[in-house]
């Protein structure tokens, strides 16, 4: 397949146009990064997103796949002498591998089979012969007589192992293959049964008598099913009607009355039973998986990218509490920059002696550093402790508040490199702390150091492909990051490597540079530091903030590049560019420019549409922080307990996590609520990612409590929702329902 039949195809598939596709790739092929192609060469592929570029890519690269294998196939036949026209049309029509390997698969070399054996026994003509179907022809045991041999000592082996190679031939049958591919999917069921005792099955009890035709599995009970067999608690099988499958197969081979109809229906039940379904079964439940895990990764990478996103605390003194019960609650305060004051132990939870002395300590270190939030990590004890620091807030008066941080992989960061580097004279359980501190204050720039597979959303994520997962949660990490932008002289080596175009040894190099001349005063001193170069610099300056530096674009996700049409820009609004480092004729400029002036400006200063509106964003809102439009968290100075719910009661929380059936609200007791996916909304949806996200803020009725298994059932079809897209005027005042 040629390049331009492959652009043709690929536009096809994603409904875009070929000349799009072309621009994308040619630009990926001159290596510039996926987040610098989306946000900065809008006008060359036609204003493609990233998710539009990455398929490009992915679909790409299966093409050149699925191309290499045909060549492969192609050479494999032709050196086996079977090339024709007729395996020449089926090959270019195949769009899929899977479709070319049943194209290969009659050619392609194999074990010792039955099929094999006979035909090493001179018994290929006599299977030729009953594949012909002749109504005229001789009687099966007859013709057998010629084929007797050592090999072949009796007329039923004779007339068996014939059978046997039809059986085979019939299996290699592509249009056979396909036609009952896509029966068995219409019509197979998984089935599970318990492998052991149900006083030992756990959560594999639910599988204990199940089955579900596999079009309507979720992925979730997919992956589910799958551990239960991995740890050997579930049998688990694929049902499916063999009866009418056999039929359809013997009507295809089957080509009217004659002596071997009897033979030919008996070899293709064989092939069936023996060849098609044990092959075909295990390329369904591979199948059923890739599928399942597919799902799971793209939830967690999305969970992922809305926590991420989660707009930062900036401006507060913090006191980040790491729960405890036995070695006691690690607590450290973190100033407005991230720079630790002050940090000790306390014990919240054992003799009352101790709780009233922590508690004074505790009051005394808030007031002396004026904190004016404390994160909770939701670990164990959590609970405890936000029961302690409500009562705390309360009794000592305190002007400050709380908020439960999701501590995954706070531990993690703590035992790290990274954190050893960041924090070397603190303890390692105090690291854990400041993690938590600062994971509010900044949660992109503190959760940048985590491991993603650490954070702790989605499902299943220990059960799918571990690289698959890490690749698309980087990249998630990476989009959101270019996406947000970092201030070039307070970013950690961590949060930089993911900028277009840097690695960790420039991130790296960045700090170092920064580290020995102070802080840049402009985007062009990037080309001082080492080894990052022009076409680095392309890559990576737009995405990087400079405050208060010599050049007050060097604040915008303007490109350097840009930098005099957007001076040129400005001027039509009689502002020179020294004019944007004022903040009076800032908010004049703000007034005046309206989006919908860009087709005439971009007309009149001869440059692209899609360039002059993001600059006109920019000049409008220099400096934004594109996470400010989110809801903060919310934050709480009371605690609720499961004897204050009651049915019907509303109540508003955070969405904690979103898994295939439903979302967890957290919404200030110890266990979230479950909103289960149909409780969502009444309107239909394709997956609870339609409906909300992580770190969304929902109202949702409670419709059941369950006090003995500490569940709470939460319906949010009569609630309010509260959109994490929508804008709101004081978030830290946002209370839940006490």
């Amino acid at each position: 397949m040629t390049d331009e039949t492959m652009i043709i195809e690929i536009a096809r598939t994603l409904g875009v146009r070929p000349q799009q596709v072309q621009a994308a790739l040619s630009l990926l092929d001159e290596g510039n990064t996926i987040p610098f192609i989306a946000r900065y060469r809008k006008e060359a592929t036609g204003t493609l997103d990233e998710v539009q570029l990455r398929c490009i890519q992915e679909q790409y690269a299966y093409e050149q796949a699925l191309s290499s294998r045909k060549e492969t196939v192609r050479q494999s036949i032709e050196d086996q002498g079977c090339w024709n026209a007729e395996l020449e049309e089926a090959l270019n029509k195949a769009r899929q591998l899977q479709e070319v390997e049943d194209i290969y698969l009659p050619y392609k070399p194999k074990k010792r089979t039955k099929a094999s054996m006979a035909c090493d026994a001179g018994l290929e003509p006599l299977a030729r012969l009953f594949s012909e179907q002749n109504p005229k022809g001789p009687a099966p045991e007859d013709a057998a007589k010629a084929f007797l041999n050592d090999d072949v000592p009796t007329i039923e082996d004779a007339i068996q192992g014939a059978a046997n190679i039809l059986a085979e031939r019939f299996s290699e049958r592509a249009d056979y293959r396909q036609k009952l591919r896509r029966s068995l999917w219409q019509e197979a069921r998984l089935t599970c049964s318990l492998q052991v005792e149900e006083k030992d099955a756990g959560p594999m009890l639910t599988y204990a008598d199940f089955s579900e035709r596999i079009t309507r599995l979720p992925s979730y009970r997919v992956l589910a099913i799958n551990r239960g067999e991995n740890e050997k608690k579930l049998k688990v099988s694929l049902k499916e009607p063999s009866d009418k499958h056999i039929d359809m197969l013997c009507r295809l081979v089957i080509k009217g009355h004659s002596p071997y109809e009897d033979i030919i229906r008996n070899a293709a039940a064989d092939s069936y039973k023996r060849l098609i379904f044990p092959q075909m079964d295990r390329e369904i439940r591979n199948e059923l998986t890739a599928q399942a895990e597919k799902q799971a990764i793209d939830v967690f990478a999305e969970n992922l990218r809305h926590l991420l996103l989660q707009p930062p605390f900036e401006g507060q003194i913090i006191l980040g509490l790491d729960p405890g019960f036995r070695t006691g609650c690690k607590a450290a305060v973190i100033s407005a920059t991230g720079r630790v004051l002050d940090y000790g132990t306390y014990y919240l939870t054992h003799s009352e002696a101790q709780k009233k002395k922590s508690a004074k300590d505790l009051a005394n270190m808030i007031r002396r550093h004026g904190v004016t939030l404390i994160s909770i990590g939701n670990g164990t004890a959590s609970y405890e402790t936000e029961q302690f620091v409500s009562q705390l807030i309360e009794n000592y008066k305190l002007n400050c508040r709380y908020v439960i941080t999701n501590e995954a992989g706070a531990s993690v960061y703590s035992a790290s490199e990274l954190a050893r580097e960041e924090l070397p004279d603190l303890d390692v359980t105090i690291r854990g702390a400041v993690s938590i501190a600062r994971r509010i204050q900044d949660p992109l720039a503190e959760s940048v150091k985590i491991d993603p597979c650490s954070i702790g959303v989605g499902q299943y994520q220990h059960d799918v492909n571990q690289k698959d997962l890490s690749s698309a949660l980087d990249q998630t990490v990476t989009s959101v990051v270019n996406y947000v932008g970092v201030d070039l002289n307070t970013a950690s080596a961590a949060l930089l490597q993911h900028i277009a175009g840097l690695t960790a040894s420039t991130a790296g190099n960045i700090v170092t540079y920064r580290n020995e001349n102070g802080p840049f005063k402009n985007r062009q001193e990037l080309l001082n530091v080492p080894r990052l170069g022009p076409a680095t610099f392309t890559q990576c300056a737009g995405f990087l903030r400079i405050k208060n530096g010599d050049e007050p674009l060097d604040n915008t996700s303007v490109h350097p590049e840009s930098y005099d049409l957007a001076a040129q820009i400005a001027g039509q609004y009689g502002l020179t560019r020294a004019d944007l480092k004022e903040p009076e004729k800032l908010a004049g400029l703000r007034d005046k420019v309206q989006c919908n002036a860009a087709p005439k400006l971009a007309a009149s200063l001869d440059a692209g549409e899609p360039t002059i509106k993001d600059i006109l964003e920019e000049l409008r809102k220099p400096g934004r922080d594109v996470r400010s439009e989110f809801p903060k968290p919310l934050t709480r100075q009371h605690v609720l307990s499961l004897a204050d719910l009651k049915v019907g009661t509303v109540v508003r929380g955070t969405v904690q996590n979103v898994v295939d059936f439903g979302a967890f609200v957290d919404f200030g007791i110890k266990t979230p609520g479950l909103v289960h996916r149909s409780q969502l909304s009444n309107h239909p949806f394709r997956h609870p990612t339609d409906i909300v996200h992580a770190g969304d803020i929902v109202q949702a009725e409670i419709i059941s409590v369950d006090a003995d298994r500490g569940r709470i059932g939460l319906s949010m079809k009569k609630s309010k929702t509260i959109n994490s897209k929508k804008r709101f005027s004081d978030h830290r005042d946002m209370l839940p329902f006490r």
